[in-house]
Protein backbone atom coordinates (compact mmCIF):
# COMPACT_ATOMS: atom_id res chain seq x y z
CA UNK A 1 0.00 0.00 0.00
CA UNK A 2 1.36 3.45 -0.95
CA UNK A 3 1.86 6.29 1.46
CA UNK A 4 -1.40 8.00 0.43
CA UNK A 5 -3.35 4.76 0.77
CA UNK A 6 -1.95 4.20 4.27
CA UNK A 7 -3.04 7.66 5.32
CA UNK A 8 -6.54 7.27 3.91
CA UNK A 9 -6.96 4.00 5.78
CA UNK A 10 -6.58 5.69 9.17
CA UNK A 11 -7.56 9.32 8.66
CA UNK A 12 -11.16 10.45 8.95
CA UNK A 13 -12.29 13.41 6.89
CA UNK A 14 -15.25 15.00 8.67
CA UNK A 15 -16.26 16.66 11.91
CA UNK A 16 -17.74 15.91 15.29
CA UNK A 17 -19.97 18.21 17.37
CA UNK A 18 -18.75 18.01 20.97
CA UNK A 19 -20.46 19.19 24.15
CA UNK A 20 -17.39 20.76 25.72
CA UNK A 21 -17.07 20.23 29.48
CA UNK A 22 -15.97 22.97 31.88
CA UNK A 23 -12.35 23.14 32.95
CA UNK A 24 -10.81 22.45 29.53
CA UNK A 25 -9.52 24.77 26.86
CA UNK A 26 -10.78 24.32 23.30
CA UNK A 27 -7.26 23.17 22.42
CA UNK A 28 -7.52 20.49 25.13
CA UNK A 29 -10.77 19.25 23.57
CA UNK A 30 -9.19 19.05 20.13
CA UNK A 31 -6.24 17.10 21.54
CA UNK A 32 -8.60 14.68 23.30
CA UNK A 33 -10.59 14.13 20.08
CA UNK A 34 -7.36 13.49 18.21
CA UNK A 35 -6.44 10.78 20.69
CA UNK A 36 -9.91 9.25 21.03
CA UNK A 37 -10.38 8.99 17.27
CA UNK A 38 -6.73 8.23 16.48
CA UNK A 39 -6.46 11.18 14.09
CA UNK A 40 -3.29 13.03 13.10
CA UNK A 41 -5.13 16.23 12.21
CA UNK A 42 -7.88 18.06 14.08
CA UNK A 43 -8.98 21.66 14.67
CA UNK A 44 -11.95 23.56 16.08
CA UNK A 45 -14.30 26.27 14.83
CA UNK A 46 -14.57 29.01 17.43
CA UNK A 47 -12.87 29.07 20.83
CA UNK A 48 -14.81 28.53 24.05
CA UNK A 49 -13.38 29.78 27.34
CA UNK A 50 -12.13 27.07 29.73
CA UNK A 51 -15.02 27.64 32.16
CA UNK A 52 -17.63 27.63 29.38
CA UNK A 53 -19.48 24.53 28.17
CA UNK A 54 -21.43 23.58 25.09
CA UNK A 55 -21.08 23.26 21.35
CA UNK A 56 -17.58 22.99 19.93
CA UNK A 57 -17.27 21.88 16.30
CA UNK A 58 -14.10 19.82 15.81
CA UNK A 59 -12.85 19.12 12.29
CA UNK A 60 -10.85 16.03 11.42
CA UNK A 61 -8.45 15.22 8.59
CA UNK A 62 -8.90 17.23 5.42
CA UNK A 63 -12.08 18.77 6.87
CA UNK A 64 -9.89 20.91 9.14
CA UNK A 65 -9.43 23.10 6.07
CA UNK A 66 -13.17 23.88 6.21
CA UNK A 67 -13.14 25.27 9.75
CA UNK A 68 -13.12 28.85 8.44
CA UNK A 69 -16.65 28.40 7.10
CA UNK A 70 -18.01 27.08 10.40
CA UNK A 71 -16.18 29.69 12.48
CA UNK A 72 -18.19 32.47 10.87
CA UNK A 73 -21.58 30.95 11.70
CA UNK A 74 -23.92 32.69 14.16
CA UNK A 75 -23.79 31.52 17.78
CA UNK A 76 -26.32 31.08 20.61
CA UNK A 77 -25.55 31.14 24.33
CA UNK A 78 -27.10 30.92 27.76
CA UNK A 79 -25.53 32.17 30.96
CA UNK A 80 -25.98 34.19 34.11
CA UNK A 81 -25.34 37.89 34.58
CA UNK A 82 -24.27 38.80 38.12
CA UNK A 83 -24.87 42.41 39.11
CA UNK A 84 -22.77 44.32 41.62
CA UNK A 85 -19.36 42.77 40.97
CA UNK A 86 -16.90 43.36 38.15
CA UNK A 87 -13.92 41.08 37.52
CA UNK A 88 -10.57 41.23 35.74
CA UNK A 89 -11.75 38.75 33.10
CA UNK A 90 -15.38 39.94 32.92
CA UNK A 91 -16.46 36.48 34.07
CA UNK A 92 -16.36 34.41 37.26
CA UNK A 93 -12.85 33.08 36.60
CA UNK A 94 -11.23 36.46 37.26
CA UNK A 95 -10.33 38.49 40.31
CA UNK A 96 -12.89 40.91 41.72
CA UNK A 97 -11.89 44.44 40.72
CA UNK A 98 -15.00 46.35 41.74
CA UNK A 99 -18.06 46.09 43.98
CA UNK A 100 -21.20 48.19 43.52
CA UNK A 101 -24.42 48.76 45.41
CA UNK A 102 -27.11 47.77 42.90
CA UNK A 103 -29.83 46.35 45.16
CA UNK A 104 -32.47 48.59 43.61
CA UNK A 105 -31.92 47.34 40.05
CA UNK A 106 -34.66 44.97 38.83
CA UNK A 107 -35.48 42.90 35.78
CA UNK A 108 -37.03 45.81 33.87
CA UNK A 109 -33.89 47.89 34.20
CA UNK A 110 -31.62 45.02 33.16
CA UNK A 111 -33.83 44.29 30.15
CA UNK A 112 -33.73 47.94 29.13
CA UNK A 113 -29.92 47.97 29.32
CA UNK A 114 -29.74 44.73 27.31
CA UNK A 115 -32.00 46.26 24.66
CA UNK A 116 -29.42 49.00 24.04
CA UNK A 117 -26.92 46.24 23.22
CA UNK A 118 -29.20 44.49 20.74
CA UNK A 119 -28.80 44.87 16.98
CA UNK A 120 -25.63 46.00 15.18
CA UNK A 121 -23.20 47.33 17.79
CA UNK A 122 -19.52 48.17 18.19
CA UNK A 123 -17.81 46.03 20.83
CA UNK A 124 -14.35 46.42 22.32
CA UNK A 125 -12.67 42.97 22.63
CA UNK A 126 -11.75 42.06 26.24
CA UNK A 127 -8.09 42.12 27.23
CA UNK A 128 -8.39 38.38 27.95
CA UNK A 129 -9.47 37.53 24.39
CA UNK A 130 -7.47 35.87 21.61
CA UNK A 131 -7.62 38.94 19.35
CA UNK A 132 -4.19 39.99 18.10
CA UNK A 133 -2.88 43.53 18.60
CA UNK A 134 0.57 44.31 17.26
CA UNK A 135 1.14 40.62 16.51
CA UNK A 136 0.42 39.50 20.09
CA UNK A 137 -2.75 37.98 21.49
CA UNK A 138 -4.53 40.18 24.01
CA UNK A 139 -4.61 37.48 26.71
CA UNK A 140 -0.81 37.19 26.45
CA UNK A 141 -0.46 40.96 26.87
CA UNK A 142 -2.90 40.90 29.82
CA UNK A 143 -0.82 38.23 31.62
CA UNK A 144 2.10 40.65 31.65
CA UNK A 145 -0.06 43.26 33.36
CA UNK A 146 -0.37 45.54 30.34
CA UNK A 147 -3.55 47.13 29.02
CA UNK A 148 -3.56 48.29 25.39
CA UNK A 149 -5.98 50.20 23.22
CA UNK A 150 -8.36 47.94 21.30
CA UNK A 151 -10.30 49.08 18.28
CA UNK A 152 -14.04 48.38 18.56
CA UNK A 153 -15.38 45.75 16.17
CA UNK A 154 -18.75 45.55 14.48
CA UNK A 155 -20.88 42.65 15.75
CA UNK A 156 -24.60 41.96 15.83
CA UNK A 157 -26.74 40.74 18.72
CA UNK A 158 -30.07 39.48 17.39
CA UNK A 159 -31.43 38.45 20.81
CA UNK A 160 -30.48 39.42 24.34
CA UNK A 161 -33.07 37.90 26.63
CA UNK A 162 -33.12 38.54 30.38
CA UNK A 163 -35.06 36.57 33.01
CA UNK A 164 -35.01 36.82 36.83
CA UNK A 165 -33.71 34.02 39.05
CA UNK A 166 -34.15 33.22 42.72
CA UNK A 167 -31.34 35.67 43.52
CA UNK A 168 -32.15 39.37 43.01
CA UNK A 169 -28.63 40.11 41.75
CA UNK A 170 -28.47 37.25 39.22
CA UNK A 171 -30.28 37.16 35.87
CA UNK A 172 -30.50 34.33 33.36
CA UNK A 173 -29.58 35.50 29.86
CA UNK A 174 -29.98 34.10 26.36
CA UNK A 175 -27.93 35.58 23.53
CA UNK A 176 -28.05 35.01 19.78
CA UNK A 177 -25.22 36.82 18.03
CA UNK A 178 -22.79 37.02 15.17
CA UNK A 179 -19.43 35.32 15.23
CA UNK A 180 -16.85 37.35 17.15
CA UNK A 181 -19.26 38.62 19.81
CA UNK A 182 -18.03 38.40 23.41
CA UNK A 183 -20.91 37.58 25.76
CA UNK A 184 -18.79 38.42 28.79
CA UNK A 185 -18.34 41.92 27.38
CA UNK A 186 -22.12 42.23 26.96
CA UNK A 187 -22.59 41.35 30.63
CA UNK A 188 -19.99 43.89 31.73
CA UNK A 189 -21.52 46.56 29.51
CA UNK A 190 -24.96 45.97 31.04
CA UNK A 191 -23.51 46.53 34.50
CA UNK A 192 -21.78 49.74 33.39
CA UNK A 193 -24.93 50.99 31.66
CA UNK A 194 -26.79 50.56 34.95
CA UNK A 195 -24.26 52.70 36.82
CA UNK A 196 -22.32 49.87 38.42
CA UNK A 197 -20.69 46.64 37.33
CA UNK A 198 -21.49 43.05 36.40
CA UNK A 199 -19.83 39.86 35.27
CA UNK A 200 -20.80 36.66 33.47
CA UNK A 201 -20.93 33.13 34.83
CA UNK A 202 -22.08 29.67 33.67
CA UNK A 203 -21.69 30.44 29.98
CA UNK A 204 -22.99 27.67 27.74
CA UNK A 205 -22.93 27.73 23.94
CA UNK A 206 -26.13 26.11 22.76
CA UNK A 207 -25.65 26.41 19.00
CA UNK A 208 -23.15 27.15 16.25
CA UNK A 209 -25.22 27.72 13.15
CA UNK A 210 -27.24 24.51 12.63
CA UNK A 211 -25.20 22.54 15.19
CA UNK A 212 -26.99 22.42 18.53
CA UNK A 213 -26.13 21.11 21.96
CA UNK A 214 -28.95 18.58 21.63
CA UNK A 215 -27.05 17.01 18.74
CA UNK A 216 -23.65 17.18 20.43
CA UNK A 217 -21.80 14.22 21.88
CA UNK A 218 -20.13 14.06 25.28
CA UNK A 219 -16.38 14.43 24.78
CA UNK A 220 -15.25 11.14 26.31
CA UNK A 221 -17.84 9.11 24.38
CA UNK A 222 -16.95 10.51 20.93
CA UNK A 223 -16.44 7.70 18.44
CA UNK A 224 -16.19 7.18 14.70
CA UNK A 225 -19.97 6.81 14.42
CA UNK A 226 -20.26 10.43 15.64
CA UNK A 227 -18.19 11.80 12.74
CA UNK A 228 -20.25 13.71 10.14
CA UNK A 229 -19.23 14.11 6.48
CA UNK A 230 -17.47 17.37 5.50
CA UNK A 231 -20.43 18.72 3.50
CA UNK A 232 -22.17 19.57 6.80
CA UNK A 233 -19.61 22.30 7.48
CA UNK A 234 -20.50 24.17 4.29
CA UNK A 235 -24.17 23.25 3.86
CA UNK A 236 -25.04 26.94 4.35
CA UNK A 237 -23.19 27.78 1.11
CA UNK A 238 -24.72 27.49 -2.34
CA UNK A 239 -24.28 23.87 -3.45
CA UNK A 240 -23.46 22.91 -7.03
CA UNK A 241 -23.26 19.37 -8.41
CA UNK A 242 -20.14 18.88 -10.53
CA UNK A 243 -20.20 17.53 -14.06
CA UNK A 244 -18.18 14.28 -13.78
CA UNK A 245 -16.15 15.40 -16.79
CA UNK A 246 -14.60 18.07 -14.54
CA UNK A 247 -13.70 15.71 -11.68
CA UNK A 248 -9.99 15.60 -12.42
CA UNK A 249 -9.71 19.35 -12.99
CA UNK A 250 -11.32 20.06 -9.61
CA UNK A 251 -9.12 17.45 -7.91
CA UNK A 252 -6.07 19.25 -9.31
CA UNK A 253 -7.40 22.64 -8.10
CA UNK A 254 -7.87 24.12 -11.56
CA UNK A 255 -9.44 27.52 -12.17
CA UNK A 256 -12.69 27.06 -14.13
CA UNK A 257 -15.09 29.21 -16.10
CA UNK A 258 -18.13 29.97 -13.95
CA UNK A 259 -20.44 28.86 -16.76
CA UNK A 260 -18.49 25.61 -17.03
CA UNK A 261 -18.87 25.06 -13.29
CA UNK A 262 -22.54 26.00 -13.52
CA UNK A 263 -22.50 28.90 -11.05
CA UNK A 264 -23.16 32.62 -11.01
CA UNK A 265 -22.60 35.43 -8.57
CA UNK A 266 -19.70 35.80 -6.14
CA UNK A 267 -19.86 32.49 -4.29
CA UNK A 268 -18.44 30.74 -2.45
CA UNK A 269 -19.92 27.46 -3.69
CA UNK A 270 -19.77 23.98 -2.21
CA UNK A 271 -18.94 21.70 -5.13
CA UNK A 272 -20.26 18.15 -4.68
CA UNK A 273 -20.36 14.95 -6.70
CA UNK A 274 -23.54 13.16 -7.72
CA UNK A 275 -23.63 11.33 -4.38
CA UNK A 276 -23.54 14.66 -2.51
CA UNK A 277 -19.97 14.27 -1.22
CA UNK A 278 -17.99 17.50 -0.97
CA UNK A 279 -15.19 17.83 -3.51
CA UNK A 280 -14.14 21.46 -3.08
CA UNK A 281 -15.19 24.99 -2.23
CA UNK A 282 -14.87 27.49 -5.08
CA UNK A 283 -15.19 31.27 -5.10
CA UNK A 284 -15.47 33.92 -7.81
CA UNK A 285 -12.24 35.11 -9.41
CA UNK A 286 -11.68 37.83 -11.96
CA UNK A 287 -14.53 38.59 -14.32
CA UNK A 288 -15.91 35.15 -15.20
CA UNK A 289 -13.73 32.58 -13.44
CA UNK A 290 -14.01 30.50 -10.29
CA UNK A 291 -11.02 29.36 -8.27
CA UNK A 292 -10.78 26.82 -5.44
CA UNK A 293 -10.43 27.96 -1.83
CA UNK A 294 -10.33 24.39 -0.48
CA UNK A 295 -9.98 21.11 -2.39
CA UNK A 296 -10.86 17.84 -0.68
CA UNK A 297 -10.99 15.58 -3.74
CA UNK A 298 -7.78 13.65 -4.30
CA UNK A 299 -6.21 13.68 -7.73
CA UNK A 300 -5.47 10.25 -9.23
CA UNK A 301 -1.98 9.10 -8.34
CA UNK A 302 0.50 7.90 -10.92
CA UNK A 303 -0.17 4.27 -9.96
CA UNK A 304 -3.96 4.69 -9.81
CA UNK A 305 -5.47 5.75 -13.15
CA UNK A 306 -8.51 8.01 -13.17
CA UNK A 307 -11.78 6.10 -13.01
CA UNK A 308 -10.30 3.17 -11.13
Amino acid sequence: MGRRGARAAVELDGFVVVDKPAGMTSHDVVARCRRLLAQPRAGHAGTLDPDATGVLVVGLGRATRLMRYATGLAKSYTGELVLGTSTSTLDSSGDVVGRFEMAGVGTAEVRAAAATLTGPILQVPPMVSAVRVGGRRLHEIARSGEVVERAPRAVEVTRFGVEPTERPDVFAITVDCSSGTYVRALAADVGEALGGGAHLRRLRRTAVGPFTVEGAVALDTAGRSDVHPPIGLVAHLAVVELDPALDEQVAHGRVLDRRELGVSGAGPWAVVDRAGALLAVYTAWREDKAKPEVVLAEAPSADRPAGE
